[in-house]
């Protein structure tokens, strides 16, 4: 999209759809007559719940995605939301997963992911079919055309999420993010650590709120039954393979630990591109820990994988919540993360987990070997970190707080449609 940013609204503003730049109201067919009633997503026509829509990237390895997935989940049921899920379609999006969400009966539609035009113009009619009270868009870059949607559709509460405290956020898609902020009913971290990022970009302090994120506590049940002594001594990071994630500071201290006479298998579960795993094979392979280091790739059996070892560790550049790290903590793993931004929240450092300065293979090594060679303290922070999982990040928690926002937007918008 090119030119400048569009002026501010109107004092009383509304949601300012006549100052968009005009190429966009017609790519988007903002001229058409909205259509009629009966042609709403899921015959939704009588339905009387209160209408949220979650847009997100179809990329799936995200955090941004898998919260929208479970938000989604967590109000089909009856209640008082009815949700859509909306992706964005990526090359990496996966025809199987949709159809796996379709078949679970999770409603949900997947928009054009080829050009930013062609994403908002889509989401417009999507919108205007299912007249959400509520559009929720999630994450970077999605948030940016979501909420375009939402303006050129007359939604009347916008809610932007974003899930990471650093993204590719150049001086103009931070001034379109302003300028969205200033039509958008709340803005949400997904952490305390990525507010704080939110108000430094210049979000509005009254409207930007932290809601963690939040985890399924049900597949790691049997965490106090799979004591830490009785596990396999290995260390395992569940993240994706990519350049967020400092797999290279792990294996370095994985050659650290090495010429210390400590050889802990480490399984590294996710995907990512080829060219990056094979990049990350060959540093293992010149560290000389490629008998040691497993490269697992999507798993879907992640409880099962923590709760059968040890340690569980996130060594990574940035966060914004670390749902990986707190799975490992649910499933009674004793976790070493990286000091950053997210999980210094979730971690409390020599009470439920160690933190190491991020990038530092050394500091990384000596945690590792503090719990591997010390079992009474291993199992005192595994204990302890299964008990800040499951008292703080469970995601009916998370839930929760989300629903009550999106009801209480809808009714001082005087937008609720009760039973």
């Amino acid at each position: 999209m090119q030119g400048r940013v569009p002026g501010r609204v109107p004092a009383g503003g509304g949601c300012g759809v006549r100052r968009l730049p005009r190429a966009w109201l017609v790519a988007a067919g903002l001229a058409r007559a909205a259509q009629p009633r009966s042609t709403r997503v899921a015959a939704v026509s009588g339905a009387r719940r209160t209408r949220v829509l979650h847009f997100v990237t179809g990329g799936f390895s995200g955090g941004a995605t898998q919260v929208a997935i479970a938000l989604v989940n967590a109000a089909r049921a009856e209640g008082p939301i009815e949700p859509l899920l909306v992706l964005r379609r990526k090359r990496r999006t996966d025809p199987a997963r949709i159809a796996e969400l379709e078949q679970a009966g999770v409603p949900v539609r997947v928009v054009a992911g080829w050009s930013h035009l062609a994403t908002i113009r889509e989401l417009v009619r999507l919108c205007r079919e299912f007249r959400p009270d509520v559009l929720v868009a999630h994450g970077f870059s999605e948030h940016l055309w979501g909420r375009y949607a939402g303006l050129l559709a007359k939604v009347p509460n916008l809610v932007h999420v974003e899930h990471n405290t650093r993204e590719r956020y150049t001086r103009w898609r931070i001034a379109q993010t302003r300028w969205l902020a200033r039509r958008t009913a709340r803005i949400v971290g997904c952490s305390e650590g990525v507010r704080q990022v939110l108000l430094q970009m210049g979000m509005p302090a009254d409207r930007t709120i932290a809601i963690s994120n939040g985890i399924r506590l049900e597949p790691f049940a049997d965490a106090e039954s799979n004591p830490l002594p009785a596990r396999a001594p290995g260390i395992v990071m569940v993240s994706r393979l990519s350049k967020q994630k400092d797999h290279p500071t792990l294996l370095r201290a994985i050659a650290l630990l090495r010429a210390r006479g400590l050889l802990p298998p480490v399984l590294l579960a996710g995907t990512g591109k080829a060219r990056y795993r094979a990049s990350l094979e060959k540093l293992a392979g010149e560290l000389g820990v490629d008998g040691q280091v497993q490269f697992l790739g999507l798993r879907r059996d992640v409880p099962e994988l923590l709760l059968g070892h040890r340690v569980a560790v996130l060594s990574t550049h940035y966060e914004g919540m670390p749902l990986a790290l707190i799975e490992g903590m649910a499933a009674g793993c004793a976790v070493v993360g990286s000091a950053v931004p997210g999980v210094r929240e979730v971690i409390r450092d020599g009470v439920d987990g160690l933190l190491v300065a991020p990038g530092d293979a050394q500091a990384l090594a000596d945690a590792l070997e503090r719990l591997l060679r010390d079992d009474g303290l291993a199992e005192s922070i595994a204990r302890q970190a299964r008990l800040r999982a499951v008292e703080e990040y469970g995601r009916e928690r998370m839930n929760a707080r989300y629903e009550a926002l999106f009801l209480e937007l809808a009714r001082d918008a005087g937008t609720a449609r009760p039973d």
